[in-house]
C-alpha cells in the first residue's frame, strides 16, 4: 500500500481519494500529527508527504517520519510541509522531491510560512483559498523575466506579498497593497506559476514508480522515549478498536 498526504497542493487532481495517473496510491488528505505513523502501522510500503495540518491540530512530527523509515518504509516529501520535513529528515533517509525541497535544503527557504495556504475542508476537496508565497514569488519572477513588468513593479509586488499574512495572501491583495494597476491581475493569470503543484506531481510520479514493498531497515536505531511510546501505543490501540 502506498499512502499520500496531500490536499490544496493537488486540488483537482485527487478525486474520491485517488489520482488517475497513479490509482494504486491512497490519498488521505493533509497529514496531522500521528497520520504518518498510522500509515506505517497500516502496512504502507511507501508514504508521500505533501500537505500537512498545523493550526487546528498538531503538525506531523519528525519522530513519526523516523519511525516509518526505521520500519523500512520509503518516505517522500515535497511541495509543501513535506518539503520542509524532507530537508529536516534527509540525513535519516527521507527522500526530498522538487524545487521547494531543494530550497529548504540549501537554506534559501527556512520558514514554513512560505508554503502555507488557507484552504477549504475535505468536503470541498481542500480547495485553496489563498496563494502560497513560493508560488507568488515564482509568478513575479516569470513576469519580470518575460518583460511583462519592470523591475520596480516586480519589487513592489514581491514586497507586498511578503508583507501579507498567509491567510490574506491572494493576488488581488498583493496587487492592491502594491498600488499596481488592476491589469496586472490579467498578466498574473497569463503567467501564473504553481510551484507547489509541480513539485507535488513530481512526488506522485516518484511514489508511483516505487516498488510496492518495504526495504531493509536502516542501520540506525530509533530512540523510543516515553512520549513516543505512549503516542505509538495510542495509535496501535485505536487500530484494535
Amino acid at each position: 500500500m502506498k499512502a499520500l498526504f496531500a490536499g490544496p497542493s493537488l486540488y483537482g487532481d485527487i478525486v474520491a481519494g485517488r489520482i488517475a495517473a497513479a490509482p494504486e496510491i491512497i490519498c488521505r488528505g493533509p497529514a496531522a500529527q500521528g497520520d504518518v505513523a498510522a500509515a506505517a502501522l497500516d502496512g504502507a510500503t511507501a508514504i508521500g508527504l505533501v500537505d500537512g495540518r498545523y493550526e487546528d491540530v498538531a503538525a506531523p512530527w519528525h519522530k513519526e517520519i523516523l519511525f516509518a523509515l526505521s520500519e523500512g518504509v520509503a518516505v517522500y516529501g515535497g511541495g509543501s510541509l513535506g518539503a520542509l520535513r524532507a530537508a529536516e529528515c534527509a540525513r535519516f533517509g527521507m527522500i526530498g522531491v522538487g524545487e521547494i525541497f531543494a530550497r529548504y535544503m540549501s537554506g534559501d527557504l527556512i520558514d514554513d510560512s512560505a508554503v502555507a495556504q488557507l484552504h477549504a475542508p475535505a468536503e470541498l476537496g481542500h480547495q485553496p483559498l489563498t496563494e502560497a508565497l513560493v508560488n507568488v514569488e515564482a509568478t513575479i519572477r516569470r513576469l519580470a523575466t518575460a518583460g511583462s513588468i519592470d523591475a520596480a513593479l516586480a519589487e513592489a509586488l514581491a514586497a507586498s506579498a511578503r508583507g501579507l499574512f498567509f491567510k490574506q495572501l491572494t493576488y488581488e491583495a498583493v496587487v492592491e497593497r502594491a498600488g499596481a494597476p488592476q491589469e496586472t491581475l490579467d498578466l498574473i493569470a497569463d503567467h501564473r506559476v504553481d510551484l507547489k503543484r509541480e513539485d507535488a506531481r513530481a512526488l506522485v510520479a516518484r511514489l508511483h514508480a516505487h516498488d510496492d514493498r518495504r526495504s531493509a531497515k536502516p542501520a540506525w536505531e530509533l530512540a523510543r522515549p516515553r512520549a513516543w511510546r505512549r503516542q505509538l501505543e495510542r495509535l496501535v490501540e485505536a487500530r484494535r478498536g
